[in-house]
């Protein structure tokens, strides 16, 4: 089976946020604290809007931040997933900083 969004709707992989302490001790993600940034893993075909198709401005293994409230989570094969509308989607990140 595979996932395939509808519309404008985007998977995204939440990146896991780890913290480091001074001691070099792994600090896992508590679950009050949820990361905005995530990796694109489907993308849905667009939609029409008053009569015109709306491109999708995402792709697939883009790194993207996202509201923070946005969409639903899922699970699929062992991965917390997100969906989301492309709307949701504040910024496509570059680079590797």
């Amino acid at each position: 089976m595979k996932l395939k969004p509808l519309y404008d709707r985007v998977v995204i992989l939440p990146d896991k946020k780890e913290e480091v302490s001074s001691l070099g001790i792994i600090l896992p993600q508590t679950n009050d604290e949820k990361s905005c940034i995530g990796t694109v893993v489907r993308v849905g075909n667009g939609q029409m809007f008053d009569g015109k198709k709306v491109d999708m401005q995402v792709k697939e293994k883009d790194k993207v931040l996202y509201s923070k409230f946005a969409g639903s989570s899922f699970k699929f094969k062992d991965e917390t997933y997100l969906i989301i509308r492309q709307a949701d989607i504040l910024s496509i990140l570059e680079g590797d900083e």
